[in-house]
């Protein structure tokens, strides 16, 4: 496919993935896209985005559901439309790096079970940590996107990121995605960036953005203008505040013009009715928060908090009964992305360092550490992108010697080993990366499944001697 900025626009709908992460914390579920899911498939939509991110985890964990058969079922109704999903690079859909024979085996079965392109990312644009994940995706024939962590620092400057899309290019990408994940690249900024990324490279650049701030509708405009080809945009019952603007707005505002991206919009009328219902429910159970998660706050050019990561962390002030410390922890969160080496706030570093402002808010200033936040200091997840508070890291590792190196270096290969750990419960390989990258979540899981398959209620079960009661 060729991409020339005076082509039609393309437009990746995030209504099945990043929407319902930004606003509901991942809560809807695959009864709930079905109904939808031909009608979304005939709309005319270069791709959705449906899989990946943080559905995996919350297929398992809080839907009893199998995160592999939703994707299966997706695939069966969606026939036209390429099938995207977010990869965390060495991190794949976890929060810790994983062996380069554990990302390979994924890239091969999230291929197979139906999706076409893999957005490939890290959270510290650490290049190294995206080495597999590419080489894999390529392999198995699937279409490689990857994308730069927008952010701004001190070191995160417009060379920054040029210089990262050249090495990007080099790496054998085919398109660049530019993955604002909390809004923060203004309109100007984006026609500036966007356009010296059409002079820096051949590939395709795909705008990925939210509109916290109020400025994402704009920002995607005037991306637009300055040549971007494919844009993310959201069906509007879960569209705008921290998730995606809204498709049908910009499919209004580009129409009769050289960018109109021609999509049918009676069917995503039709479409946008069924998930406003959708969006009614989430709103009843209190999983869509409206007051959170659809007002505009410019506080989040100062905050920078993406939109999956401020439903995660109300969900943590919940469990805490700390609604009442929410703008505290907010206020937080700036100091300890600057102690903690200035990393992009997108998953799993968002989740780290929204976890840690969550702990120094409610305990004391880094009186208690989480296993990530160690990790994150110690080198585990790769390069840091500017000096650390090394005060700080000493409280949290001790004389714990720092990583240097690409971390999955040190890796040993570890299919075998989670094969042998799961194999009274695995039926598939699948099963088997469920488990390698959720060991505590996935378990339950396939308990609860095969209770449901089979009526029989394994709680009941006499695991030394293998027993029923009668």
């Amino acid at each position: 496919m060729e991409f020339l900025s005076n082509k039609p626009l393309l437009i990746t709908d995030t209504i099945l993935r990043d929407a319902h992460q930004s606003q509901a914390a991942t809560r809807m579920t695959t009864a709930d896209m079905l109904p939808a899911l031909e009608m979304l498939d005939s709309i005319g939509y270069y791709s959705l985005e449906c899989w990946g991110g943080a559905t995996f985890d919350a297929c398992m964990r809080f839907l009893n559901e199998d995160p592999w058969e939703r994707l299966r079922t997706i695939r069966q109704h969606v026939k036209h439309t390429k099938l995207q999903m977010l990869f965390r690079g060495q991190n794949i859909l976890g929060y810790k790096h994983y062996a380069d024979d554990v990302v390979d085996a994924f890239c091969r079965k999230s291929i197979e079970n139906g999706i076409d392109i893999i957005r490939i990312f890290d959270a510290l644009n650490d290049l190294r940590n995206l080495e597999q994940a590419v080489k894999s995706t390529k392999k198995y024939g699937g279409n490689c996107e990857i994308a730069i962590s927008y952010t701004i620092s001190p070191v995160h400057t417009e060379e920054y990121f040029l210089k990262l899309a050249k090495e990007i290019e080099q790496m054998g990408a085919d398109a660049i995605c530019i993955k604002d994940m909390a809004n923060l690249l203004l309109p100007y900024e984006a026609y500036s960036l966007v356009k010296k990324l059409k002079a820096t490279t051949k590939l395709p650049i795909h705008l990925h953005t939210h509109n916290t701030a109020g400025t994402g509708a704009m920002t995607i405009l005037k991306a637009i203008e300055a040549g971007c080809d494919i844009v993310d945009t959201a069906l509007s019952p879960m569209a705008e505040g921290t998730s995606q603007p809204a498709t049908e707005s910009l499919c209004a505002t580009l129409k009769g013009t050289e960018y109109d991206p021609c999509l049918d919009m009676e069917l995503m009328n039709e479409c946008a009715t069924h998930f406003r219902g959708v969006a009614a429910r989430l709103e009843k159970d209190g999983w869509l928060v409206p007051s959170k998660v659809l007002r505009v706050d410019a506080n989040s050019l100062k905050y920078q908090v993406p939109g999956g990561m401020l439903s995660n962390m109300i969900g943590q002030l919940k469990q805490f009964n700390a609604m009442d410390k929410y703008y505290d922890v907010l206020a937080e969160i700036p100091q300890v992305r600057k102690d903690f080496g200035y990393p992009p706030l997108v998953t799993p570093t968002s989740q780290i360092v929204g976890t840690q402002a969550v702990m120094n808010v409610l305990f004391g200033r880094y009186k208690t550490f989480p296993n990530e936040s160690k990790g994150l200091l110690r080198g585990e997840y790769g390069k840091l992108p500017a000096p650390v508070n090394e005060e700080v890291r000493k409280m949290a590792i001790g004389n714990d010697k720092v990583i240097t190196c690409r971390p999955a270096d040190l890796l040993k290969p570890e299919m075998d080993k989670y094969r042998e750990e799961i194999r009274d419960q695995a039926t598939c390989e699948e099963d088997v990366l469920s488990y390698a990258l959720f060991p505590k979540v996935a378990p339950k899981f396939f308990e609860y499944r095969s209770a449901h398959q089979t009526k029989i209620d394994s709680t009941m079960l006499n695991k030394d001697n293998k027993t029923m009661p009668v």
